[in-house]
């Protein structure tokens, strides 16, 4: 039995992983963190994880890119493995990340759905062909209302997933409105779409001379990526120090 503590856990996808958690013969959640308070939770919350006493095998964050510090500091103290699903990192903080999974356990991925990492292998597949015969490639990504960081980390992951099998040449792009030129053979465009209550669709468009694929992904509901970060926790459960990803997660099943 993996026991769950959930960081954010009465914002919407707290609430879809603790749902998920409770349906899983194999999952328990432990405790919360948040501090919005809510009478329906099943389990005690904590308005700080500083505060947080639970005996638990796993921390998932869905939360803010602000509580990284925190998060990082708890998991050494209590030497708990961390599933960060949180997006909207800066640079300096995914280096971070990438630095304290040389001693603690850490998992993190841009986007949590099984469907989103196998895209991002097609894309990578695609873009070595299409991209080195020339093709212009464009990221369009589009969320709800609400989402706060842009473009999507899952939108910047397509995109590194072009740039990698191209060998890191290509500039990306965001905003075109002050550019008064023609598009560089060397970019990735990415745009971003906010509105209703769209939980994530992703296109990769690759366009050539009188063609165009579109790989595509979408989302129809939140479920797809709380169930992701449900596998990740049992699979993180007793893992040794490192940084892990949906790829080792895959790979496993």
């Amino acid at each position: 039995m993996t026991r769950i503590i959930i960081n954010g856990c009465n914002g919407m996808m707290g609430k879809t992983i603790a749902a998920i958690a409770k349906e899983d013969a194999d999952t328990t959640v432990a405790a919360g963190i948040d501090i919005a308070s809510d009478d329906r939770n099943e389990y005690p919350v904590f308005s700080e994880i500083s505060k947080c006493n639970a005996e638990a095998d796993v921390l998932i964050d869905f939360s803010i890119a602000g509580a990284l510090d925190g998060l990082l500091r708890y998991a050494e103290e209590k030497k708990m493995p961390l599933v960060l699903c949180t997006t909207g990192y800066s640079e300096v903080q995914i280096e971070k990340i990438q630095k304290a999974s040389e001693y603690l356990t850490i998992f993190r991925s841009p986007n949590m759905s099984l469907g989103i990492n196998i895209l991002m292998k097609l894309v990578k597949e695609a873009a070595s062909i299409l991209a080195a015969e020339g093709f212009d490639v464009e990221v369009v990504e589009r969320h709800h209302r609400l989402k706060i960081d842009a473009p999507s980390g899952t939108a910047l992951a397509l995109a590194d997933s072009v740039n990698e099998a191209m060998g890191h040449q290509y500039e990306y792009i965001m905003d075109r409105s002050g550019r008064r030129e023609k598009r560089g053979k060397k970019e990735i465009g990415i745009s971003a779409v906010r509105g209703g209550t769209i939980v994530g669709e992703h296109d990769v468009l690759f366009a050539g001379i009188d063609e165009v694929i579109t790989l595509s992904h979408a989302a129809y509901s939140k479920s797809v990526f709380a169930k992701g970060a449900v596998a990740a926790a049992k699979y993180l459960a007793g893992k040794p120090t490192g940084y892990y990803t949906m790829t080792d997660v895959v790979h496993q099943s």
